[in-house]
């Protein structure tokens, strides 16, 4: 008999994104080029996503806007069984941010962006189906920030945010004698809060950034679409409402910028990201025989990176990263509906400016280390490999 327990997991947060957990911080092309590293580093208006002080760094009016494709191959070997993967899938977070200089010591500016999504897309006989199979979901951020230099040195910054959260998923269930599948789709609107700060401790040379983003908490309201469902179970399996909240998790940054050459700008990010506010998914149906929660017990994790970009000429920038970002999920929760594993990430990119108008490209290979699984509903083994090419391109006015 068809369990009757339906896991909001296959609700908000199914799939795989290229950081760990659900979380995506390749938010401009330039910071994917140096493995995110941007918390001090990050000058133009994109640092609306990562120091709202340091929108301060632009001098007059700048405008970028781009896309950073995550292309993940993640893998799951069960148990006694063999590996099964992704089918293609491509999951497309776009990225806009402007920001003008009011003056000496104000700017303000507003970005629209991506920081929590995921895809999957498992292969037709993939051995969970009925736990996790595809899924699309994004939380799209619209952040108005404003930053102010209070003294010569120091810079301050402060953003609110307006959460839109969409989610497309599909799965099977087993009837035993046959297999039907349910489509759930919905949205959600939440809000949020970050604050900033940059202090350059050493003139022309070292500068130390500090950024909090808060939890948003999303409520979902959306519809479960059940489809091909035997007569015995007509009744208890109608097309009905379905509703949820999650919170966000807030995360906490602090980096430092150096320049130890002219040209030469080189990053350190530790972030640590507070996954504990991912406890447990639940989902409420119209018929409360179907709502349940599932445990997730995740916990607070620190994700490092470390970032250069050298000034080949004026107009001429390459850049280089690398960055570890471990998962939050215990071992005993990890399931296909939110799958996930250690990342190594490498990451290279390169800019060209052809004044006023600059075009950035950065690319990030991701290796996702065997993460085993102890899950009594699915033990096993995840991995597999991911990319994210991004293209941004950017408008200054001096």
């Amino acid at each position: 008999m068809m369990k009757n327990t339906l896991s909001v997991v296959t609700l908000l947060a199914a799939g795989v994104s290229h950081a760990a957990g659900f979380s995506v911080d390749t938010h401009s092309a330039r910071a994917t080029g140096m493995a995110s590293t941007a918390n001090a580093l990050m000058d133009d208006s994109s640092a609306v996503a990562y120091n709202a002080a340091n929108i301060l760094g632009v001098e007059k009016l700048d405008v970028t806007v781009g896309d950073v494709a995550i292309i993940p191959r993640l893998t799951f070997t069960p148990t006694d069984g063999q590996k099964q993967g992704f089918k293609p899938t491509v999951v497309p977070p776009p990225h806009a941010f402007a920001v003008y200089r009011i003056n000496e010591k104000m700017a303000a500016g507003i970005g629209l962006y991506v920081p929590f999504g995921a895809g999957s897309n498992w292969v037709d006989d993939f051995v969970g189906r009925t736990i996790g199979y595809e899924s699309q979901v994004a939380t799209y951020f619209i952040n108005p920030t404003f930053a102010y230099q209070p003294i010569d040195g120091l810079r301050l910054g402060v953003g609110v945010s307006l959460v839109r959260g969409t989610v497309s998923i599909r799965r099977k269930l087993d009837f035993v004698a046959s297999e039907g599948a349910i489509e759930l789709g919905g949205g959600g609107w939440g809000f949020g809060y970050n604050v900033g700060a940059q202090y350059e401790a050493v003139d022309n040379f070292l500068s130390i950034g500090a950024s909090f983003r808060g939890p948003s908490k999303v409520n979902f309201d959306g519809k479960g679409d059940f489809q091909d469902v035997p007569d015995a179970f007509a009744a208890q399996l109608q097309d009905q409402p379905v509703k949820a909240a999650i919170t966000l998790p807030g995360t906490a940054r602090v980096g430092l910028a150096l320049t130890p050459l002219e040209r030469l700008k080189v990053g350190l990010d530790a972030n640590l990201v507070l996954w504990s506010s991912i406890d447990r998914f639940g989902v409420e149906f119209e018929n409360p025989a179907l709502t349940s929660f599932a445990p997730k017990q995740w916990k607070n994790t620190w994700n490092f990176h470390v970032g250069a970009e050298y000034g080949v000429t004026e107009a001429l920038a390459v850049r280089v990263g690398l960055a570890y970002d471990p998962s939050p999920s215990p071992a005993e929760t990890l399931t296909p509906d939110l799958p996930d594993a250690n990342r190594y990430n490498a990451a290279v990119g390169v800019g060209y400016s052809f004044s006023p108008v600059r075009v950035d490209v950065g690319y990030q290979f991701a290796y996702l280390d065997d993460t085993a699984s102890t899950s009594p509903a699915m033990p096993g083994t995840y991995g597999g490999i991911g990319h994210a090419v991004g293209l941004t391109l950017g408008y200054s006015m001096k």
